[in-house]
């Protein structure tokens, strides 16, 4: 079990990707905070866990990942329940847009800013002050997205956030690094989860053959990837942006060739 011994805090851990990965990662070994807005719903994947066989091994935590003292209090809690913090996945976000134009700044600006941006920022920034203080190395895994690096339709704000993530990890690293403290982003495409799910068929069926194998990415396939990065096995991956887009990021468009 590659993550046997390690703590985490999983934030959005209560569904969609963040789920997948919480259960990945008990699966490899570690101890788990499942951190959510949703405690109800965290308290249930808890529950889930020690039904499958894991009494122990996750506890859960109410955050609201824009605001930096309960961030604190969520690393807090990871140290009291586990006795200390190993792994961060900063994975908590909101999706939404329409077009420029339209904004309503409070609405469609503000609070992607401050859970999609803010919400990372607050948990690099948590996380390294503990494994500082602990004097151990640690792991900071950002989910960023394949809109922070191209322009999209309906994704101004998303897209500043989601950059703004791959700058963070960048700059992250680089100040981390003397504290033995790994920091890296993750792009996902196209994922399967209840905020694409609830699409129309037709509207699902074009953002799958947006990826090479015209299919969506399930949670879990991002959950592989993520316990990998959290993992000694990828020591040397740090201050970096793994693709997990299924070549969303290589092509625009399938086009009908002529016979040449």
């Amino acid at each position: 079990m590659r993550l046997a011994g390690k703590v985490a805090i999983i934030t959005g851990g209560a569904s969609g990707i963040g789920l997948a990965t919480v259960h990945k990662f008990v699966r490899e070994g570690a101890k788990v905070v499942v951190a959510d807005i949703d405690l109800e719903r965290a308290e249930k994947v808890v529950a889930e866990i020690e039904a499958d066989g894991h009494p122990g091994a996750a506890a859960a935590a109410r955050v609201d990942v824009s605001v930096y003292s309960e961030v604190e209090a969520t690393v807090q809690r990871a140290v009291d329940v586990f006795g200390k913090l190993d792994v961060i996945f900063n994975n908590a976000g909101i999706a939404g847009g329409k077009p420029l134009l339209e904004h309503d700044p409070a609405v469609d600006y503000a609070p992607m800013i401050r859970v999609d941006q803010d919400g990372v920022y607050y948990g690099i920034l948590a996380a390294g002050r503990q494994f500082r203080a602990q004097g151990t190395p640690g792991v900071i895994i950002n989910t960023s997205s394949i809109y922070g690096e191209q322009a999209a339709e309906l994704a101004f704000s998303y897209s500043a956030a989601k950059a703004a993530v791959i700058s963070f990890t960048r700059s992250a690293a680089y100040e981390l690094a003397e504290y033995g403290i790994r920091v890296v982003a993750i792009t996902p495409g196209r994922v399967g989860t209840a905020i694409i799910n609830k699409f129309s068929d037709e509207l699902k069926q074009t953002f799958a053959s947006e990826q090479l194998r015209n299919s969506m990415t399930e949670p879990e396939e991002i959950a592989n990837v993520v316990a990998f990065l959290a993992s000694d096995e990828a020591n040397v991956i740090n201050g970096t942006v793994v693709h997990v887009d299924d070549g969303y990021s290589v092509f625009k468009q399938r086009l009908d060739l002529p016979v040449f």
